[in-house]
């Protein structure tokens, strides 16, 4: 998986200005998934600048010229889960890598959440990434921050469409209650 540049949405506005990026993100479409679209052609800066998720986008080389091919945006994800249905080896399992409030008798937990992920369906650039590159390049992005921070899990939250659930689930993701989760981005390879 070689020929593709991250560029971290934040620094761009810093180095960049505004109006340069907006129109790199203008050229942006998913028909697929409006949601995805207009995530990063309306909200993607105003996220970043206030430091609610960080969106990186994904360039590649077309024609000798650099192309927005895809886009993925992280943040942090805190989960409560209930000590109430949990079997004995689930609650030993999650004290493993969380923190137990005696209190309200529940488990927090602090991970990744992929929270955006898409690519770009204009002018064919979708052809110049697959799926799977797309998402090892956030795993492997996520991955690399767990090396700083800790963590073992990583969180992706999608539409409850069965062609998502599928392609995530053949990742080592697992489906949950709201959430895909994936054991170890270490673990992923394309």
């Amino acid at each position: 998986m070689t020929g593709y540049k991250l560029i971290n949405l934040k620094l761009m506005l810093d180095t960049v200005g505004e109006d340069s990026v907006k129109t790199v993100l203008s050229s942006f479409s998913c028909p697929l998934n409006p949601d995805v679209e207009n995530f990063l052609r309306f909200k993607a800066i105003e996220f970043a600048r206030q430091g609610f998720s960080q969106t990186h986008l994904v360039m590649a080389s077309y024609q000798k010229e650099p192309v927005l091919v895809g886009y993925f945006t992280l943040a942090n994800k805190y989960i409560t889960v209930s000590n109430k249905n949990l079997s004995t080896s689930q609650k030993k399992r999650l004290a493993k890598f969380s923190i137990y409030d005696n209190q309200i008798r529940s488990y927090y937990l602090s991970a990744p959440l992929i929270a955006q992920l898409g690519k770009n369906y204009s002018k064919n650039y979708n052809k110049l990434i697959t799926g799977d590159e797309l998402l090892c390049l956030a795993c492997r992005k996520v991955s690399t921050i767990q090396m700083d921070l800790g963590g073992k899990f990583v969180y992706l939250e999608c539409e409850d469409k069965p062609f998502l659930i599928e392609f995530y689930s053949k990742r080592i993701f697992v489906k949950g209650d709201f959430t895909i989760k994936m054991k170890s981005p270490d673990n992923f390879k394309t």
